[in-house]
């Protein structure tokens, strides 16, 4: 069962880091190895103005390829003498954090963002290092960072199912949601896959793809190792495909092995494109309907009320659908009906656009030419969806000539038995390649442009915590003011675990 946590992205507070001069860095430290607060940064101290550990990496002109902090402040000159660059990394981020505190008397403090749920466990945290998280009120027209709950950055304390986690690059793709706004994770996940299964409907293919799902779960090939937690996505697409191939009879191709359920697509195109285009209509219409719920959380009620992607687009989008279904059954009622919902529609969203322009004749000018275009990409955006079934017929056209010309070949004795093997191998692996790729690239299309295009307005910005491995040094070492050798430890932030 969804929680309601998971319809919204994870819910930050603005803290303060706050710590006697003595024990700022080492509330820092804690900070960074908690990793789970983003702290501001000051913006006026210039490009050209470096602290001592940053003009030592800078010399030795190389990039670490992970910057490490050490726990207690090291011996800068020796990390520049022995090449140091991850420890003298660290310690460039650490001054730059100092460089931005504010300071009065003997107090210093940082202000940033952290996750509600990790506020109480790190002030605990740094409170052992003489430091203190302080829960702010967030300012006036500033909108807190946004972090998904199925984030590559989130924490394993409210870490998103494996399943959830592998949705979320297709949001993260697109933008960062905005803050206010609903986290469309599952439902976009769920969405792309069926599209993707109307697509590329074969029982057969679809198998495949769960086949190289659960060899990415497995880790194989170890090349693709970093797509392991994008296996539950590969699933449920495979998983759609061949749903979407027990429907229409397809088993690599029209073979036979599979009775038709629904519908053969090259037999009954006209039935597949009235299903596409309804199942477009339909996304559109829940599409809009996040699309109200996102303006009302970003702006209140009449920035949902006059948004052309609020309840003024959403009643023109109505009213059209009202009049398609005058077209269809020729009830002048309806016809009447959604033309009176269409221009409330046009008229709430005339005056929500004319408010942001310069008014005058100008102004109307521009508002007529964006609600033009406005009704005219509802039109297209619904015909739009007429590729889900234009990129079905053409998959099962490709299993078509392949199984034709296997049977073909079949009939011409052993050599044919044999070149027949051939082309169907070969033939499948094509139109598999080519299938999967189309399919995917224009489901994703379908989903940018035509569903997300309605839930988003604007962009929110990405929560980036601090977060560094620390390396605890030996007494020896410490009190030498060298880095250790042997006997360093790197201990990094708590693991992330991935659920099965």
């Amino acid at each position: 069962m969804l929680r309601a946590e998971a319809a919204v992205p994870v819910r930050m507070r603005r803290v303060a880091v706050v710590a006697p001069e003595q024990a700022l860095r080492e509330s820092l430290v804690r900070i960074a190895e908690a990793g789970c607060v983003e702290i501001d940064l000051a913006d006026d101290g210039g490009p050209d103005v470096r602290g001592p550990a940053a003009t030592r990496l800078q010399r030795l002109r190389a990039e670490p390829e992970q910057a490490v902090i050490s726990e207690a402040p090291p011996d800068l000159d020796a990390l520049e003498r022995e090449g140091r660059t991850d420890l003298l990394a660290g310690e460039a981020q650490l001054e730059e954090r100092l460089g931005s505190a504010v300071r009065h008397g003997e107090v210093a403090a940082l202000a940033g963002w952290c996750p509600e749920t990790e506020v109480g466990a790190t002030a605990a945290r740094i409170a052992g290092a003489g430091g203190a998280l302080v829960p702010l009120r967030t300012p006036r027209g500033v909108d807190p960072p946004t972090l998904l709950t199925g984030a590559s950055t989130v924490r394993p304390g409210y870490a998103a199912r494996p399943v959830r986690r592998s949705f979320t690059p297709l949001v993260t793709t697109y933008g960062t949601v905005p803050y206010a706004d609903l986290d469309p994770t599952m439902a976009a996940g769920i969405v792309y896959v069926v599209m993707f299964g109307l697509m590329f409907g074969d029982a057969g293919h679809g198998l495949l793809l769960v086949v190289i799902a659960l060899l990415l779960r497995a880790g194989r090939p170890r090349r693709l190792a970093a797509l392991r937690p994008l296996w539950p996505f590969v699933a449920g697409a495979g998983l759609a495909a061949t749903l979407a191939g027990v429907a229409y009879g397809e088993f690599f191709g029209p073979t036979g092995v599979l009775p038709v359920l629904w519908l053969e697509p090259l037999e009954e195109p006209m039935r597949l494109l009235a299903a596409a285009v309804g199942l477009g209509a339909v996304l559109l219409a829940v599409a809009y309907a996040a699309g109200i719920v996102n303006r009302w959380r970003e702006g209140g009620p009449a920035a949902a009320l006059y948004a052309t992607t609020g309840i003024a687009g959403a009643a023109v989008y109505l009213g059209l659908a009202v009049i398609a279904g005058y077209m269809w059954l020729g009830q002048a009622a309806y016809g009447v009906l959604g033309a009176v919902i269409a221009a409330v529609g046009l008229a709430l969203a005339g005056v929500g656009l004319y408010t942001t322009t310069a008014g005058g004749p100008g102004g109307a000018v521009q508002t007529g030419i964006q609600l033009f275009d406005a009704v005219v990409r509802i039109g297209s955006n619904v015909v739009s969806f007429a590729r889900l079934a234009a990129f079905g017929l053409t998959h099962a056209a490709l299993g078509a000539i392949v199984w034709d010309g296997t049977t073909a070949l079949a009939a011409r004795g052993p050599v044919g038995v044999a070149a027949a093997v051939l082309v169907f191998l070969l033939g499948n692996a094509l139109a598999f390649s080519l299938e999967a790729l189309v399919a995917g690239v224009q489901a994703l299309r379908l989903e940018f442009y035509e569903l997300f295009s309605r839930l988003f307005e604007g962009e929110g910005r990405p929560f980036r915590p601090w977060q560094l491995p620390v390396q605890h040094l030996t007494g020896a070492a410490v009190d030498a003011g060298q880095p250790p050798a042997a006997e360093e430890a790197v201990r990094h932030g708590p693991a992330r675990e991935e659920s099965s």
